[in-house]
């Protein structure tokens, strides 16, 4: 078994933000993890990645009990198990690469980060990482420079460079327009493939997660209410997930998700402008 989770409970008050979650991943995969704002998406990665402690319950990867890791084996599990959030978590005024290299954190000494006296050979990875994503010619820009889209392509390169046994993402594209979330998730999916990794990602759209995942968990209040196949994943299952009033026809969730974007995109700028 590679990774299982079994009566996981994360109680912020008397309603348990995630709700006695069970469920087993016998090989990669990659899972998509759906669900309304609040349902416990975030919550479940960061339990996961140990940002998050659990109020009770077991989560175990490779016959490790995570949720007993503590100090530097916690700090090596953490870098075995990548986060990519919604607003990429990179330092705008330092160069890409080195942001990448930020990935070896937990694997250099404070000084050699203090000081950016980042080994050669941590510098080619790096490179090479980016290349793989396609924007090794950004390399020397500042970050903040970048595109949301390229941003957060440094950030997977960023989970990349931990060399990671599995990688989460939380809303990887929530903050993107349509043709740069097609970009990251096509990354997504392809570290998958390619590397063999487990990849779980929470996801806001109906249509992202059957295209690019070979299983979805949907979330509602908490708890798990559908776990299954993308072709299982039918405008029912989807209601009883995000509940009655919601519009899954194709063209509405493809509307709902240009709008969304579109609004976000001008939140974005607006704030740039200020700045």
């Amino acid at each position: 078994m590679l990774l299982a989770i079994k009566d996981l409970v994360k109680a912020f008050g008397p309603n348990p933000a995630v709700d006695d979650v069970s469920f087993a991943v016998e090989k990669p995969q990659m899972i998509g993890i759906i669900g309304r704002s609040g349902a416990g998406k975030s919550t479940l990665l960061r339990m996961m990645n140990r940002l998050t402690d659990a109020t009770s319950g077991v989560i175990v990867f490779e016959g490790r009990n995570i949720l007993a890791l503590k100090g530097r084996d916690k700090r090596v599990w953490q870098s075995e198990c990548a986060m990519i959030f919604q607003q990429f978590n990179l330092v705008p005024r330092i160069d890409v690469v080195t942001n990448v290299m930020f990935g070896k954190l937990n694997q250099r000494s404070t000084l050699t980060t203090l000081f950016s006296l980042f080994p050669q050979s941590d510098i080619h990875r790096a490179i090479e990482i980016l290349d793989r994503l396609g924007i090794a010619e950004n390399a020397a820009k500042r970050a903040e420079a970048l595109s949301g889209g390229q941003q957060q392509r440094v950030a997977i390169a960023r989970a990349l460079m931990q060399e990671p046994r599995m990688i989460l993402a939380d809303e990887p594209i929530a903050s993107l327009d349509p043709m740069n979330a097609q970009i990251v998730m096509d990354a997504l999916r392809r570290i998958h493939e390619e590397d063999g990794k487990l990849v779980i990602a929470n996801l806001h759209t109906l249509d992202t997660a059957r295209r690019y995942c070979d299983r979805v968990i949907g979330m509602r209040a908490g708890r798990i209410v559908f776990d299954g196949t993308a072709e299982q994943l039918t405008t029912g299952v989807a209601r009883d997930i995000y509940g009655a009033d919601a519009d899954f026809s194709e063209d509405a969730t493809s509307t709902s998700l240009e709008a969304l974007n579109r609004a976000q995109t001008a939140a974005i700028r607006e704030a740039e402008a200020v700045i």
